[in-house]
């Protein structure tokens, strides 16, 4: 099996609304998949029936090579889930409450090795409700992978994180990856976030996904023009072209030297995202 999820044609709705509308979706094993949109796009239902959690009304569903409505109980060992509000056990100290989840695994990674992984080997004998916001979602996060999970759900996870907790986190994800080869499928409003950890993007709006791609080539923006801008005679100048290499020689033999001010940029993945669901910028 090569796709941790397949889905085709997947409706759900919601009194005579859909809420998600034939929407089909692959995620590769071993992949980061961020799943991108606005409020209401239908997101969260579509992460729901993933996890078993809500059942369809159409469609064909496929995650671990089982069917979410209909699988046995092995399978959800198999899946692991960091939620936006997770509740935590505030009294308990970090290695009691690892080991506690650890219990309803058959099979589960060694507790001492799991807080290692979410870098808290200092905090583990610290009560929950003494941590930081980021260190509590680090215990989210060894909650979730404790069971040696093959598919990872990561829902809003870096939600009022400061710019540092922010990359430790990403650092966090990016060894969960690489190392364990596990897929991940993250949810977040934040596009520098997808930018920086996504192998792929897909954007999901009024319940059907409108494009899939790297964050790099979403929506045609490696291939999209160009602006170059430079400073002449005082002014700011720019340009849009679809050889941004061939204007800045041109520009170089002009100025016969340096171009004052030189900046070549190319749209954002916030600007196609936007353009994608039809927001105004």
């Amino acid at each position: 099996m090569t796709d941790a999820v397949r889905v085709r044609g997947l409706r759900k709705s919601y009194h005579g609304a859909y809420a998600v509308d034939g929407l089909d979706l692959d995620i590769a094993d071993g992949e980061i998949f961020a799943l991108l949109g606005p409020n209401g796009a239908g997101k969260t239902t579509t992460v729901e029936i993933l996890e078993g959690f809500r059942r369809r009304d159409a469609g064909d569903v496929r995650v671990l090579g089982e069917d979410p409505q209909r699988a046995p109980r092995r399978w959800r060992y198999g899946i692991g889930l960091v939620l936006q509000n997770a509740s935590d056990m505030a009294d308990m100290t970090v290695v009691e409450t690892v080991r506690h989840f650890a219990g309803y695994y058959p099979d589960p990674r060694p507790v001492d090795e799991v807080i290692e992984l979410v870098g808290l080997t200092d905090k583990a004998g610290k009560k929950v409700r003494t941590l930081s916001g980021g260190q509590r979602r680090r215990v989210d996060v060894a909650i979730g992978v404790v069971g040696r999970p093959r598919l990872l759900f990561l829902d809003e996870p870096t939600t009022g994180f400061d710019p540092e907790a922010r990359r430790q986190f990403w650092a966090l994800i990016r060894r969960l990856s690489e190392e364990d080869g596990t897929t991940i499928l993250l949810t977040t409003h934040y596009l520098d976030e997808a930018e920086a950890l996504a192998h792929r993007v897909g954007v999901i709006s009024a319940g059907r996904i409108l494009a899939v791609d790297t964050p790099a080539d979403l929506g045609g923006r490696s291939s999209s023009e160009a602006t170059v801008g430079w400073i002449e005679h005082g002014e700011t100048r720019r340009l849009r072209t679809g050889d941004p290499t061939a204007a800045t020689l041109q520009l170089a033999a002009r100025f016969d030297g340096p171009i004052p001010g030189l900046t070549v940029t190319r749209p954002s993945l916030e600007d196609v995202y936007l353009d994608l669901i039809g927001s105004p910028r």
